[in-house]
């Protein structure tokens, strides 16, 4: 499929097929694409949970509005964001930067010293909406490679971010549940995967200047 055929193929999977299970391969590539999605300053302030313990996965759906497809999916991504980004994680990027481009410090430096600048003068309640914005670009990413890879996904943000956090023991790893992506296979059952697509007429949409 191209990406236009993906995408009208795409939908919210109401029920999964749980005998089917995603390939090793497959999800390598949806890993791979959460970790080279665009975020602001490039500073990654994300983290990606692949749950694909099936026992963990039903004790998801009481936290996820009882919401089945958790417990169906071959795996349940869950986005998370760092809980701290501070000067101490900007000054690991650009090590990380440093090490892979082998760029001067006379060229890093300034651009490293705004953003410590710029977060420092952020409060933690701003900083954490920032994150949450990077979060939803990777979710975007990952839903348009699921289906391009023909993979079935259904977006959440109907689950308790704090009993998921409980559960999974983020707090522990810096780490706090943002938005949650069950994967795998439509079930032959689920009515919805037949129906049209029910979009606004392009001009509606778009407007060219």
């Amino acid at each position: 499929m191209n990406v236009i055929e993906a995408l009208n193929w795409r939908y919210a999977t109401k029920s999964f097929d749980k005998d089917k299970q995603i390939s090793k391969e497959k999800l390598e590539v949806i890993m791979n694409a959460f970790n080279l999605t665009a975020t602001s300053y490039g500073l990654q302030p994300l983290k990606l949970l692949v749950i694909e313990n099936k026992k963990l996965q039903e004790d998801l759906v009481s936290c996820s509005m009882n919401q089945l497809q958790v417990a169906q999916a071959s795996q349940v991504l869950v986005i998370c964001i760092e809980t701290i980004v501070d000067t101490a994680y900007i000054e690991n990027y650009f090590r990380l930067v440093k090490s892979i481009r082998n760029t001067p410090d006379a060229i890093l430096n300034p651009f490293k010293n705004f953003l410590i600048d710029d977060f420092e003068s952020k409060s933690k309640n701003e900083i954490k909406e920032w994150s949450i914005k990077q979060a939803y670009i990777a979710l975007g990413n990952l839903m348009t490679v699921c289906a391009l890879e023909e993979i079935d996904a259904c977006p959440m943000e109907g689950f308790d971010s704090e009993k998921y956090d409980a559960l999974l023991n983020l707090k522990d790893k810096g780490l706090q549940s943002v938005l949650v992506l069950p994967i795998g296979y439509r079930a032959a059952d689920d009515f919805m995967a037949e129906l049209k697509k029910v979009r606004k007429d392009l001009n509606d949409s778009v407007i060219v200047m």
